[in-house]
């Protein structure tokens, strides 16, 4: 892995309990930046924290609880300074917003279908998505207004082209790259970028039941992701890291705003023929 001067920045992670932006965490710490590990779940972010060592701390954060997310931004100021990154990492989905049928089959009973979604499952995963980014950009990106700054969201395939059975999660990853859109071009007088990084199928916690059996034989889901991307195999969460650091580098991505990257093994571009 390539290696960049971060030394100059204290970033704000959100959802750094979680496999990937754990993962983001390191390797940025790694190229020297100060990084703060932002999370509900507080044990988990405070053994990533502990792990990466005197460039981290752990801050417990409800990313749909304005106060919750102003108290954690006091927290590193206090520490580190000046927040000058953010990464909106925390999003996910749920049970009560998934279908259990890809496609509409009248006739089937006790089958979960579009109807039955839960009306506070969906606005659980639009508020997870969605809301936590705009609450906490709206917090930490004042740090930003007066002497620049890089926020990074996280996208998904969801965005380019809808999954079936999970239309909220689409509809919000969709969201979030608007928001990014958005975002780049109303800071872009702050020398302010907001870039997504898109990722396409990886296995997290979140996902493993969805992708493998109980016996590890992977699901008939898996068969069809795998075929639709043309690299054949799942991603790696070190797959992830280039575009990171690519876009955390202000001399290498200094005049890239308003983009959402793709890291997916081909999966938006194949048509299916």
């Amino acid at each position: 892995m390539f290696k960049v001067d971060l030394s100059n920045k204290v970033v704000a992670i959100t959802g750094a309990g979680g496999i990937i932006c754990s993962e983001f965490a390191k390797i940025l710490a790694k190229n020297g930046a100060k990084v703060a590990l932002l999370d509900i779940n507080y044990q988990s972010a405070e053994n990533y924290a502990k792990e990466i060592g005197e460039n981290a701390i752990a801050v417990a954060c409800n990313c749909l609880d304005k106060q919750s997310i102003i108290d954690a931004k006091k927290a590193i100021n206090e520490k580190f300074g000046a927040v000058n990154f953010l990464i909106n990492g925390a999003g996910g989905n749920s049970p009560k917003a998934t279908t259990d049928n890809e496609t509409m089959t009248p006739d089937l009973t006790g089958v979960k279908d579009f109807f039955a979604l839960d009306e506070s499952g969906l606005k659980f995963v639009f508020d997870l998505n969605i809301t936590s980014a705009f609450l906490v950009t709206q917090v930490f990106a004042e740090d930003m207004i007066k002497t620049g700054g890089n926020i990074i969201n996280v996208s998904s395939m969801n965005a380019y082209r809808p999954l079936t059975k999970i239309p909220a999660y689409s509809a919000a990853k969709a969201g979030i790259s608007n928001f990014t859109q958005w975002l780049a071009v109303h800071f872009a007088p702050c020398n302010v970028r907001c870039n997504a990084i898109a990722p396409g199928f990886f296995v997290t916690n979140q996902n493993r039941g969805l992708l493998f059996n109980q016996d590890g034989t992977p699901t008939a889901r898996t068969n069809k992701i795998l075929s639709a991307t043309p690299m054949k195999k799942f991603g790696e969460i070190e797959d992830l890291l280039g575009t990171l650091l690519w876009l955390a580098d202000d001399s290498a991505s200094g005049f890239v705003t308003g983009t959402v990257i793709p890291v997916d093994g081909g999966f938006s571009a194949y048509s299916g023929v």
